[in-house]
């Protein structure tokens, strides 16, 4: 009988999520040798009573204290009621190893008709890339507009008018039922539930993720699809802390519980942990966590940042025409009398600072009119930008 290997660790990152190789060096010495980097390596099960964890090779890694950062899988057609899905040439947006294979599967000379399966942040971005190196781009998605979870209908209709000005083709209200391929098992078409065939080279799905809880399921306290933590990413299980995708949390500025899929929440929420970790190893007190949700994205020559909730009624400012050389144009979103949102294309520094203060301070709005008014100064004017911005009490 193989003689069972254990290994023994104060601390376990578990995951390679984007914020487990954030702060890590808070957790003890800052040498990189005593940091053990160990990869290709499945974790098959997780036992939170005996905190340890076991691989497929039967090793067991036990340890004190558990952060786990396993972020988020991509949701597979197979899962949507596709056939043929294992047809070459088709790509999933959130998986590393298909995103690598995409990279060597475009040829940048060739012309190609590449479907994009999905109205999300990652479509919206690969779309724009793909048309800048010359591919012939076409979106489906079933939502009634693009980025249907953020924008308002206003929003969303500048950039389906940039992207059409671009060549993007944006087929909306539709869903993609289906696959062919050719004799070399190369996918040929994507067939939409009316009836249409939308011819195919190449086809990337973003069609969403899953965090990935199941090794820990039944074991500890799960809500909205993550782990539920306090407001130290501490779980209902002492010694496990849940950070990035994996971890559903109190949003203290709005009183409820989230998950939030984002790079900066990921950075942010692996470093609460671990100084929450150090502070009660110390015997100290840190503040709860307090998030101001943040989403942003660059396609084209576009530049977008959004703070806050996207809740209430949606106030529009500026110039939204696809058309125009320079658009620029914001957003603010009002719920019980108070801008809870805020959202700017084409901002400087300052200016997107400026609507992260108005997110968080969520100044009290009397007339809409005037609050459109104040977007307008936002963006035409430098001139006391913060202050009128802030102080906004109407």
């Amino acid at each position: 009988m193989a003689e069972e290997k254990s290994f023994n660790f104060k601390y376990v990152i578990f995951g390679a999520d984007v914020s487990a190789s954030n702060k890590i060096f808070g957790l003890g010495d800052t040498d990189l040798e005593c940091i053990e980097l160990i990869l290709s390596t499945e974790i098959i099960k997780a036992d939170l009573s005996t905190k340890s964890l076991f691989s497929t090779d039967g090793t067991i890694f036990k340890y004190q204290t558990m952060i786990v950062a396993t972020g988020s899988t991509c949701v597979r057609m197979s899962e949507c009621g596709f056939q043929d899905t294992n047809a070459k040439n088709i790509f999933y947006l959130r998986d590393i190893k298909d995103v690598d294979q995409l990279a060597l599967t475009m040829e940048p000379k060739k012309k190609r008709k590449v479907v994009v399966i999905g109205g999300g942040c990652r479509g919206f971005e690969i779309s724009a890339s793909l048309t800048v190196n010359n591919y012939e781009v076409t979106m489906v998605f079933p939502e009634p507009w693009i980025m249907h979870w953020l924008f308002s209908a206003e929003i969303a209709s500048f950039y389906e008018g940039y992207y059409a000005n671009k060549g993007i083709k944006i087929i909306k209200s539709t869903k993609a039922t289906g696959l062919s391929t050719n004799s070399n098992g190369e996918v040929t078409e994507v067939k939409l539930d009316d009836g249409r065939a939308l011819e195919a080279d190449v086809v990337l799905l973003d069609g969403g993720g899953r965090p990935m809880t199941s090794l820990f399921r039944g074991q500890v306290v799960e809500e909205k699809g993550g782990l539920k933590t306090n407001g130290f990413f501490k779980t209902s299980v002492s010694s496990v802390y849940a950070i990035g995708d994996v971890a559903t949390f109190p949003m203290k500025l709005y009183g409820d519980m989230r998950r939030v899929e984002h790079v900066n929440h990921a950075f942010k929420s692996a470093e609460q942990a671990v100084m929450a970790i150090k502070a009660a190893e110390e015997g100290r007190s840190i503040q709860e966590y307090d998030y101001l949700p943040f989403f942003n994205s660059r396609a084209f020559d576009l530049s977008w940042q959004f703070y806050g909730d996207n809740v209430g009624q949606s106030v529009i400012f500026g110039d939204n025409d696809p058309n125009s050389p320079k658009a620029k144009f914001g957003t603010y979103w009002v719920k019980d009398g108070k801008v809870v949102g805020a959202f700017l294309e084409g901002g400087v520094v300052e200016e997107n600072k400026a609507i992260a203060r108005v997110a968080r301070t969520q100044p009290s709005v009397g007339s809409l009119e005037v609050l459109s008014n104040v977007g307008e100064l936002l963006i035409g004017s430098r001139v006391n930008r913060n202050r009128v911005l802030v102080s906004c009490h109407i």
